[in-house]
This record gives structure tokens, sequence and C-alpha cells, in this order.
């Protein structure tokens, strides 16, 4: 078996020699400097992880689970464009670099292309994994339309936002471990224990990084806490302190909110001491952890020994932030 750094180490290399031959050039260099910008890659990788509990040449699948990479960054490409978000990982953003139309064409093709790469996978299972891949992709951007609905929204429910990023982001870490199982000819089964292990990993993730932005370190994080707060994005965070928050939480809530003119050190503070005493602190890390031990059922009943599924637990922890 391959160890996780391995797996990605295929993936880099596979992602950093696609060529891409057909014209106009203009077109497919965004595509190219987009995948270029790196990332964790966690799609691929848990694909290759997931393939690679019952057969050992994840290699063999190396296009299809590159199509989800690029699936994805066809997201973040036209997540950025919609939030006029000015970077990516440090670089400007396609929008920015180039201009709005380019994005959207180019995110176009990236979508088509993620298609394509899929479609390279064993013909015995092409019909299913497209059918998987499809919904997937449309649930994503339900997700996505629920998220801006969100924004305008103060009367979020927290199942409302649970369900908003299973949409956004868990059914596509899900959808990564479905195909990896179905593309090694898993018993159906462990197929469907691994996607709602992928579902509910998912779910610990996004609720994490909504914690972090908050209560993160910024050395270790690399990058200062407080973002989702300054922009009053609807996050766990801020729907549940809604939620749970006295007349006088509440009001002063709203006060930081609405307010246009604000120094950020400030409303950071304030905001997080809100959190505090109202303790969404402490219900995010509850449900963060309800959804990783739901996560490790699913996958203790994939009906394999532990040694052959310890490589993606430690993946998973790592996801996570979490000691061994």
């Amino acid at each position: 078996m391959y160890t996780a750094d391995e797996i990605l180490s295929k993936v880099n290399e596979y992602i950093d020699n696609l060529t891409y031959d057909r014209k106009p050039q203009s077109l497919y260099e965004p595509i190219k400097y987009v995948l270029s910008l790196g990332g964790k890659r966690i799609r691929p990788t848990l694909m290759l992880l997931s393939y690679n509990l019952f057969k050992d040449d994840p290699e063999a699948i190396l296009s299809p689970a590159c199509a989800l990479e690029t699936y994805h960054n066809y997201t973040l490409l036209h997540d950025d464009l919609m939030d006029d978000a000015p970077l990516r990982r440090g670089q400007q953003t396609v929008h920015v670099r180039w201009d709005a139309n380019t994005a959207i064409l180019s995110g176009d093709s990236m979508l088509v292309l993620a298609f394509e790469r899929m479609e390279q996978c064993d013909s015995r299972h092409l019909r299913e994994v497209l059918r998987l891949f499809t919904v997937t992709a449309l649930e994503i951007g339900e997700g996505q339309q629920y998220d801006m609905e969100f924004e305008n929204r103060n009367d979020v429910k927290e199942e409302e936002y649970i369900e908003m990023i299973r949409l956004k982001t868990s059914v596509l870490l899900a959808c990564a471990m479905k195909i990896g199982a179905i593309l090694a000819d898993a018993p159906a089964e462990d197929v469907e224990n691994l996607y709602k292990f992928g579902e509910q990993i998912g779910l610990a993730f996004q609720l994490q990084d909504d914690y972090l932005d908050v209560y993160g370190d910024p050395k270790v994080f690399g990058k200062k806490v407080g973002g989702d707060i300054i922009c009053n994005k609807k996050t766990y965070m801020l729907i549940n302190a809604f939620n749970k928050a006295n007349a006088r939480q509440r009001k002063e809530l709203e006060k930081w909110i609405g307010c246009e003119n604000f120094n950020h050190e400030e409303k950071v503070a304030a905001v997080t001491k809100l959190y505090n005493s109202i303790g969404v602190d402490k219900m995010a890390m509850e449900r963060i952890n309800y959804y990783f031990d739901e996560a490790n059922k699913y996958l203790a009943a994939v009906n394999l020994p532990d040694v052959r599924k310890a490589e993606l637990l430690a993946y998973a922890q790592k996801m996570l932030h979490r000691k061994r």
C-alpha cells in the first residue's frame, strides 16, 4: 500500500504533466494556471486512498482522480468570480489576472475537461461513475445557491446550514471515496460505507474550517483569524450565535453585522467574545467530534483489516489536524 504522501506525489506529478494541445491557447492558459496553484488536493488523494484499500495500483485511476481536482478548481474559479475575490492561494484569481469573461469561459471548459478525464475510467464502471459524478456536480451547485441565499438571511437554522455544507463540500469528498471503491471492484456495502465516511468527514472538515477562522493559530494555519467575522459570512458560528443569543447579545451582534465603518481587530475581538459567552465554540467542537466519530463508524464497518484502513484514517485525522 502507498502512504497518503506517496499518493499526493503521484497526483501532483500527473497534474503537472497534463498537456493542453488544443487551441486557442488563451482558453487553456487560465486552466493550466489554476491547476498550477497547488492546494492540498484532498479529493484525488481520497479517491486513490479508497481505491488502494482494495487494489495496489492506484496510478491506474489517476485520470478520474484528477478529474475531481479539475472539477473542484472549476468551482473555485467561478466562486472567486462571484465573490470578486482578488486572490486564491496567494495568487491573482483568473478574473483579476485576465477578465470576467475569460473566467467564465475557461471555467466552463474546465467542467467539460473534468468529465473528459472522468470518462477515462474502466468502461465496466463508466455509467455508474458518470451518474454519480453528474448528481454530485448538481448537488454542489445547489449547495452554492443555498450559500448565496443564506447571506441575505438572519434566520438560517442549524439544520439548513448543515445541509448546505453537505451539498457544497461533503458530497464531493464522498464522491471521491465512492468512485475509488467502485473502480477497485469493492463490495457494494463497502462502497456505500466509504461514501458515508467521506460525507461525514466532509461535514467535520467544513465545520472545523468555520471554527479555525475564529480560534485557529495564525502561525499554524497561515492566515489571520476572523476573516469570516469581518465580512459577516454565514458560518456555523454566526448562525448559532444568532439562534442562541439572548436579547442583549443579539442586539450587539446585529450592531456589528450592520456596522459599515469599523476597526477589523475590534470587531473580531467583540464578536469572538460574544461567541464565547453564547457558547458556540463548544457547540462547534461537539459537532466536529460527532461527525468525526460517525465517519470512524462507517470506516470501521468496511470489511477490511484495520491495518489496511490505517493510512486512510491517519489522513482523515491529518485533515482535521488531530493527533493519532
